[in-house]
């Protein structure tokens, strides 16, 4: 029997016809009697001395008649193992696999397999071995497979098994390729064996294979473990648990016993790496089910009451982030576990003093741990928050009073004395600020209890300790502490943001509580001095005012004696910061939000109080909004605008808008009407090149409004494009302003502006057409249609508006003929004034032209003294007739008057003339003579009478 078991062995190890391989027996002509007559154990070493191939090693495994040869089997089993200890070739691995396959089912009934199934597992820790560089590619399917077949043997019920199937998937992540050659072979990079191993599925295999696993922990462990490895580097692993159920699968099995201890660790670990490497919806999805609630309730609890270890405290604190995540979902069964309101005990310990169980022996040991679950507890209560029925546990639970009592600012003890023992200055100062964000989102949503609890008053003792001068060092290390380290800014940031929240409802209660307090004037100290501060602006100084303005306009729009208490102090205020230099706007730092939040204090503090209207006419507020109009980018017009249209209720406005010049003597209208062509420009609206209308029958008609026209039916509670372009863009502000205005005799206007004006004046006429022929379209778009007077006056109207435009572009060409006249007349006198211009030059040149000819010829000079002496001499006086009659000057008695070196003699009129005594007259007149350009001294009365000239008056 031995001989012929030995003959049936060799036959099998020595024969091979490929993959299907026949079976032969040896005839028995063929002596056999060598075989018997050797032992044992030198059959073995002849054997061992032979190569072995793993196809024939297959066969022998497979052929039912080697199946009563155990011991053989798992002899050349052994030598497989042998063989491949430095690791299995990428060419040989499809038939490794294929035995690890059949020793896994003969292991069922054999036990003895067990062992050398784990032998070949154990190689697998080894990276794959492949003869050339193209093997990588050439058997990647193989490989794939393989991996995929690892996964299924989780199914052998051997723990030894099972766990070194985890081994070997953790060592394919964890081993390090060697870069040396092993007999000409080379081991396969860890990414390629990484990345095949993603896509082979082993992950899921491996969730999947986990409800084997009840009756062994340690296994349980080790696949936990091989999860996280898996799960912690790979996206694509992270997709298969979650395709399996994974997160779920976990969260059910995390509280079971386990004497490691790291079962929780473990399931907590996998579950932190699906939510950051995984789809975070699916993985919260997945356990926001009661179960999986329940579960982390417990091991929260177990962990906060039981837990001592610095490793229980993170543990809690990872299983809270889990919790909160889990609470984002609307449907995660967190209330309804009650687990969010033994949570909500949590979040007012040590704060609130409760009888609670879970309380009453809990003491926190104020360590980082601690510290960073308050924190986590703080953003709980936010994220639930937007559950409205959480607010009845918030309400029960006093969280706005527990939040209160945190941002009170804490007293350092005496010094020598050492208070009881609390949270660090650092961490005080963290959740303080952590608290002021968290009522931001809270007490709007529970106005009783801030109320209650008198939050007004709480958040202004908080603004004025803001404002005190003492030796408060800000730390400024966390998230909500950014830029006030060294001082008090993060927490008055935080302070201002929540009173815009709360006055930012509309509750009449609280912003009269806040306005009965002093809170405008408190504020209004605080923005000045921060602005007289020496301090560099920055970001957060920037919001902190902003803040502040639009609190004051909650609290003073619509109400006039607020308004009135506003004072000069507020339009003060408000003139400073429009008085900021455009340059800022873009800045980045918030100059543009500031600068809005000023408009809008000034349109609800100061407009509709003729007082604060006043100081601010009297503080040229109206010019500084002009000029912020005419300098600020297109987003803020319509606010300023709008503003400026507010103020022309007040007479006095009037006349500083008029007042107001801009750059190049720009006036408001003009302005005004500048602002009109941008926005039409913007619009789309039709004109031709000098701004004339285009299309009579489409005026004003934007482009979106032309877009809509061929669009369905609006509904009747859904404003038509017409009525939404007059509250969407300036046109209506700024016809608003001109109605006040007046359109015409208006200062500084251009034929281009006066052209744009005679648009601006029908405006409203525009309009109103717009209106009715929309009205026309939507009954055509119903299928209506008007009775015959309705339609007639539809038609009417149309003919109306049209009619309106066609004059208005007649209007507008003559003003543009008029223009060109202008321009031709202007022309005209330009050349006029050039040609005088070019005479006046050529006189003078030829003036220089005869100096210079009288220096250089002297025949030129004799001829000009010549004619200079003939001037001269017919300048002088004729002598006096013989019979010329000399008349006296005197008139009614001799008069001498002297003007200026004249002397002048007048006599009375002779009687014969006028009838009186007097019978002649006589004027002598002296005159002055002029020689060499100088006067002379005039001449007496007996000097030589040829001087004087005789003038005969009949």
């Amino acid at each position: 029997m031995l001989a012929s078991e030995a003959a049936m062995t060799k036959s099998y190890l020595t024969t091979s016809t490929g993959s299907k391989a026949k079976v032969h027996r040896r005839k028995h002509a063929i002596p056999v009697i060598k075989h018997i007559a050797k032992d044992n154990d030198q059959e073995k070493q002849e054997v061992l001395t032979k190569p072995i191939e793993l196809s024939r090693v297959i066969h022998f495994l497979e052929d039912p008649l080697a199946a009563t040869l155990k011991e053989r089997q798992i002899f050349a089993l052994k030598k497989v193992v042998k063989r491949c200890q430095k690791g299995f070739l990428l060419k040989e691995l499809a038939d490794v696999f294929k035995i690890l396959y059949i020793c896994a089912e003969k292991s069922k009934d054999h036990p003895e397999y067990t062992s050398v199934l784990c032998d070949l597992l154990k190689i697998c820790r080894l990276p794959f071995l492949k003869e050339k560089t193209s093997d990588e590619v050439t058997y990647a399917q193989t490989v794939k497979e393989s991996f995929s077949q690892m996964g299924f043997l989780m199914r052998v019920p051997n723990a030894e098994v099972r766990n070194q199937i985890c081994h070997s998937i953790i060592s394919v992540y964890s081993s390090v390729t060697s870069k040396h050659s092993v007999d000409g072979l080379h081991p396969t990079s860890l990414g390629y064996r990484v990345q095949l191993l993603e896509q082979s599925g082993l992950a899921e295999t491996l969730v999947l294979s986990m409800a084997l696993l009840e009756n062994q922990p340690a296994v349980k462990l080790q696949v936990l473990q091989t999860l996280q490895m898996l799960s912690s580097s790979s996206d694509v692993n992270c997709s298969l648990i979650l395709k399996a159920q994974g997160a779920q699968q976990i969260c059910f099995h995390m509280n079971e016993p386990d004497p490691s201890g790291q079962v929780l660790f473990r399931s907590s670990e996998i579950l932190w790496n699906l939510l950051e490497r995984g789809c975070k919806e699916e993985v919260t999805a997945q356990l926001s089910n009661m179960d999986c609630i329940m579960a982390l309730k417990e091991a929260f609890l177990h962990q906060l009451l039981n837990g001592f270890r610095h490793y229980d405290f993170q543990l809690r604190n990872d299983l809270l982030v889990i919790t909160t995540l889990i609470a984002e979902n609307p449907k995660s069964p967190l209330i309804e576990s009650l687990f969010a309101k033994q949570l909500i005990l949590f979040v007012t310990f040590p704060e609130l003093k409760s009888h609670n169980p879970l309380v009453r022996n809990l003491k926190l040991s104020y360590n980082n741990e601690d510290f960073e679950m308050k924190r986590l507890l703080l953003n709980l209560v936010v994220v639930m928050s937007k559950d409205l029925s959480a607010l009845q546990l918030f309400k029960e639970g006093h969280v706005v009073l527990a939040l209160l009592h945190l941002v009170k600012p804490t007293a350092a003890p005496p010094e020598g004395q050492s208070g009881p023992r609390n949270w660090t200055p650092v961490q005080q100062e963290e959740l303080q600020l952590q608290a002021l964000a968290t009522l931001a989102t809270v007490a709007p949503l529970m106005l009783d209890d801030y109320m209650i609890c008198q939050g007004n008053t709480c958040l202004l003792l908080l603004l004025e300790w803001c404002t005190e001068r003492d030796a408060y060092f800000g730390q400024g290390h966390s998230f909500h502490g950014t830029g006030g380290r060294g001082s008090k800014k993060a927490q008055m940031r935080y302070c201002v943001r929540l009173l815009r929240s709360m006055v930012s409802l509309g509750n009449e209660a609280i912003n009269q509580d806040l306005f009965d307090q002093g809170a405008i004037s408190q504020l209004l100290v605080i923005i000045m001095q921060m602005e007289g501060s020496p301090e560099e602006e920055d970001v957060i100084t920037l919001e902190i005012k902003a803040d502040i303005q639009l609190i004051l306009s909650a609290l003073c729009e619509n109400n006039p004696h607020r308004k009135e208490l506003f004072g000069s102090e507020g339009v003060e205020m408000t003139v400073h910061f429009l008085k900021m230099s455009t340059e800022k706007f873009y800045s980045g730092l918030g100059h543009n939000k500031l600068i809005l939040s000023t408009v809008d204090c000034v349109w609800s503090c100061i407009v509709g109080c003729y007082t604060t209207e006043d100081v601010f006419l009297e503080k040229e507020g109206i010019f500084l909004l002009l000029d912020l109009l005419h300098s600020s980018p297109r987003n803020m017009q319509n606010v300023v605008l709008g503003t400026l249209l507010e103020l022309c209720d007040n007479p006095k406005t009037m006349s500083h808008i008029l007042a107001w010049r801009g750059q190049k003597s720009l006036t408001t209208p003009g302005l005004l009407l500048q602002l009109w062509r941008q926005e039409e420009a913007e619009l789309g609206v039709s004109r031709d090149l000098y701004g004339r209308i285009s299309d009579p029958k489409k005026p004003i008609l934007c482009y979106y409004q032309e877009e809509e026209d061929s669009q369905v039916s609006l509904p009747a509670n859904r404003p038509s494009a017409a009525v939404m372009d007059v509250s969407e863009n300036l046109r209506s502000k700024i016809y608003s302003v001109f109605c006040k205005l007046g359109f015409e005799a208006l200062p500084g206007l251009s034929t281009e502006d006066y052209i744009t004006l005679s648009i601006v004046t029908r405006y409203l006429d525009f309009k109103v057409g717009e209106v009715w022929d929309e009205i026309s379209k939507e009954l055509s778009l119903e299928g209506v249609r008007p009775v015959t007077p309705d339609e007639e006056a539809l038609d009417t109207i149309a003919k109306m508006t049209e009619d309106t435009a066609r004059r208005v572009i007649t209007q507008q060409s003559s003003m543009l003929e008029q223009r060109d006249k202008e321009d031709v007349s202007e022309e005209k006198r330009m050349y006029t004034e050039i040609r005088s211009n070019w005479k006046q030059q050529e006189l003078t040149a030829q003036s220089w032209e005869h100096f210079v000819a009288k220096t250089s010829n002297y025949k030129i000079l004799k001829e000009t003294k010549e004619h200079q002496e003939r001037s001269i001499d017919s300048s002088r006086p004729k002598p006096k007739h013989k019979e010329a009659i000399f008349h006296p000057t005197q008139i009614h008695g001799l008069q001498i008057t002297k003007f200026c070196g004249r002397v002048m003699t007048v006599e009375s009129t002779p009687a014969h003339l006028t009838g009186g005594p007097l019978a002649n007259t006589e004027l002598a007149l002296e005159r002055v003579p002029i020689q060499g350009g100088a006067l002379r001294k005039l001449p007496t009365a007996t000097e030589d009478p040829e001087y004087f000239n005789t003038v005969s008056v009949k």
